[in-house]
């Protein structure tokens, strides 16, 4: 499925507290992990790199309306005219002793947290209905799993019974001069330039919870500056990478030009 992806963990990650040690620990006493943060703040990244450090296999789940239990878990798949059981992303991962990452779990449909409740505690197993198979996680697997408080609604909103499963360690954007260093380290562009462009993201933040759902990610300023690096001119490059993505609203999109206007003179 097109959600469901393994992607090459990414060892370029700049630490911001605690949270390597917390997650080699969790690992070590097989307990369950739950990222809280803003969108583009660095949790996928953050996993992936521990992936990478750790040597482990990593499955990236990006959870959405549709996902069900089954898309987790797998189903029985029409093959060469016969009938055969195709594991999903999670039971691959409790096979292989990996982890799996569910980005954004929140989203994903009921039923899902179901099956994620017995891995999250003592038992650590995972059932399989439509085989019978029940299966006990090794030593090795581990599950985290990801979600934005900010989007949190009546509707969709992580339990109190569920949150309690994982440990918890929340994520913010990065502080200024980390922020520059990952800008300018991902796209190229030069370190002032980048601190340019991290400036402009502060001010943009600030402005959340006003005229805007949520601030600037830094994976949009790496898109930015990215552009810029590539020769796109300045202002086109925050319209495509900044200002259109952030709102579709034309008052709020003048009030970012404005912002940036003020910004870079």
């Amino acid at each position: 499925m097109n959600d469901m992806t393994h992607p090459e963990p990414i060892q370029n990650y700049h630490q911001t507290g605690q949270e390597c040690t917390l997650f080699e620990m969790a690992q070590a006493n097989r307990l369950p992990l739950l990222l809280k943060g803003p969108t583009g703040c660095g949790k996928t990244r953050f996993v992936e790199h521990m992936a990478a450090k750790t040597g482990r296999k990593l499955y990236t789940v990006a959870c959405h309306d549709d996902l069900s239990a089954a898309d987790l878990i797998g189903r029985y798949l029409l093959k060469g005219g016969e009938t055969e059981w195709v594991d999903g992303p999670l039971t691959r991962a409790v096979r292989e002793g990996a982890i799996c990452y569910l980005d954004e779990v929140v989203e994903a449909r009921k039923d899902v947290t179901v099956v994620l409740h017995p891995l999250t505690d003592n038992r650590r197993t995972l059932m399989i209905d439509r085989t019978g198979e029940e299966l006990r996680a090794p030593e090795g697997f581990m599950l985290v799993a990801s979600y934005n408080p900010g989007y949190q609604n009546v509707l969709k909103r992580l339990k109190p019974s569920t949150r309690q499963r994982f440990l918890s360690i929340s994520f913010d954007f990065p502080k200024p001069e980390i922020e520059t260093k990952v800008v300018a380290q991902e796209s190229g562009i030069s370190p002032e330039r980048a601190a340019g462009l991290v400036r402009l993201g502060g001010a943009i933040r600030r402005l959340s919870g006003m005229d805007l759902e949520e601030g600037v990610s830094t994976r949009l300023l790496i898109y930015a500056a990215t552009l810029i690096n590539a020769g796109m001119p300045f202002d086109a490059a925050i319209e495509a990478a900044v200002i259109e993505p952030l709102s579709d609203d034309a008052d709020i999109q003048q009030a970012l030009r404005d912002l940036v206007a003020a910004t870079f003179g």
